[in-house]
């Protein structure tokens, strides 16, 4: 393994969407093509499975040198009802565009820290959000929170308003790697949020949990593997530090490059964590996810109908997402859009009545086709292309450029069909590198990605 982790660990992305954002066509991209295909997805789709919406709470009281996230770091509290009322007025922006009420299937707050957010708030926010809209059934609301700052109050009051699944930020629980990362909580303070969130009813409890930080050992991966499974959460992502200072500025700066665990070693702390979640009872779902089988997503996984967009591995597939606040991500499944990173602009925009897209990317029909097979390799580890809609006129130079790792024992090519191995699942970023045309059509002149392994 150590021979094929030298050979394949190379830059690429994490394929939450295709194309990459990197490769955004974004000098042909307008608003209003953007508003038309959001139109055309909402009139295809929300009476069938809803939409999802995305909520961006960027706020944080101190920075976490490990973060990629866009954020805003302060103390100052009066900032939540002004942001609100902003991400309130871009959703009427929305409204307005959709033929009749829209159906919720999907709502998730991240950040940022939205637990930055009084519970009152948040509340507000959600009530805000639903005043003029309609909860699916089947609805699956969830939301970030952080162990340190997320109160009983918290919990019940995202509860009461249907929120049935909360992460949680672990990281790892040494208190050498904690300070590095400038993310210092105790083991207590998660057993606590992660109690407290069992007595009240949340159905799906996650624990985020992070290899390959600076001065991690893999004693330090084992321990807190070790302290997860004395709670054990329903599902939890364990996934490798994006090392990106170039991209991320001076937070990810504040420790060296030596100070990180070599791609051998990463490697090896995950393949040794993954026998530990196994044991434990966790099945590993997609890429660097685990779940126990009671959990939605291990359902989802079993049922073919798990998917990946902006959020990550989700349960609930709608093709209809829409980014809320400064720097969200929308995708119309015809296009995808972003929201101003500027917290002034963002507002500024907004109160004159404009969605706040600065950037996006319509896809053309070659987009869409590969779309489709990088998300299954993503979900599903496999994809086919037996039926003539999902053949492209460049699918034989990617088979050409997966021979190598089919040769490898990564993967097997039928005359229709490729599935990843066993021996393959550690390396499905770079099997989907393999579809991603423009990516081969213009490599990027600087680092844009983090390494594959």
């Amino acid at each position: 393994m150590c021979s094929l982790v030298q050979k394949y660990n190379v830059a690429g992305p994490r394929y939450t969407s295709y194309p990459t954002v990197p490769y955004w066509d974004i000098p042909s991209f307008s608003g209003k093509q953007w508003e038309t295909s959001v139109q055309k997805s909402f009139a295809r789709t929300n009476g069938k499975e809803g939409i999802s919406l995305y909520v961006h709470l960027p706020f944080c009281e101190s920075m976490c040198t490990f973060c990629g996230c866009h954020k805003r770091i302060t103390k100052r509290h009066e900032v939540e009802l002004p942001y609100i009322q902003n991400l309130l007025k871009e959703w009427e922006l929305y409204l307005n565009l959709f033929s009749e009420k829209p159906i919720i299937k999907e709502l998730h707050l991240g950040g940022g820290t939205p637990t930055f957010f009084s519970p009152d708030n948040l509340k507000h926010l959600i009530h805000g959000l639903l005043g003029k809209a309609i909860m699916a059934e089947d609805h699956e609301f969830s939301f970030e929170g952080h162990p340190n700052n997320t109160t009983k109050a918290h919990l019940q009051a995202l509860y009461d308003v249907g929120f049935r699944r909360v992460s949680y930020g672990v990281q790892d629980y040494n208190e050498t790697v904690q300070k590095a990362i400038h993310r210092v909580q105790p083991f207590e303070n998660v057993k606590r949020v992660t109690q407290w969130a069992k007595e009240i009813g949340y159905t799906s409890i996650g624990h985020d949990i992070i290899f390959g930080l600076p001065h991690q050992t893999m004693e330090n991966v084992e321990a807190t593997i070790q302290k997860t499974k004395e709670l054990m959460p329903d599902r939890l992502a364990f996934y490798s530090y994006a090392h990106v200072p170039w991209l991320k500025g001076n937070g990810q700066r504040g420790y060296k490059d030596t100070d990180l665990p070599s791609g051998a070693e990463k490697r090896r702390q995950y393949e040794n964590g993954k026998i530990l979640l196994e044991e434990a009872g966790y099945t590993e779902i997609g890429m660097d996810h685990f779940a126990l089988a009671t959990d939605e997503l291990y359902k989802a996984m079993k049922e073919g109908g798990l998917h990946r967009n902006f959020m990550g591995y989700t349960a609930s597939k709608t093709q209809l997402m829409i980014g809320l606040g400064a720097s969200s991500i929308s995708d119309s499944w015809y296009g995808f859009a972003q929201n101003v990173k500027s917290l002034e602009e963002y507002q500024h925009l907004v109160k004159n009545n404009i969605i706040p897209i600065f950037r996006g990317h319509m896809l053309t029909m070659e987009d869409e086709i590969v779309r489709k097979h990088i998300l299954n390799l993503m979900c599903h580890m496999e994809t086919s292309w037996s039926t003539g809609e999902m053949l492209f006129e460049n699918l034989p130079d990617v088979l050409d450029r997966l021979s190598e790792m089919r040769q490898d024992g990564l993967l097997e090519i039928t005359e229709d069909q490729i599935k990843i191995t066993e021996k393959g699942r550690p390396f499905v970023r770079n099997v989907c590198m393999a579809f991603d045309l423009r990516l081969h059509e213009k490599a990027p002149e600087t680092r844009l990605f983090s390494m594959t392994v």
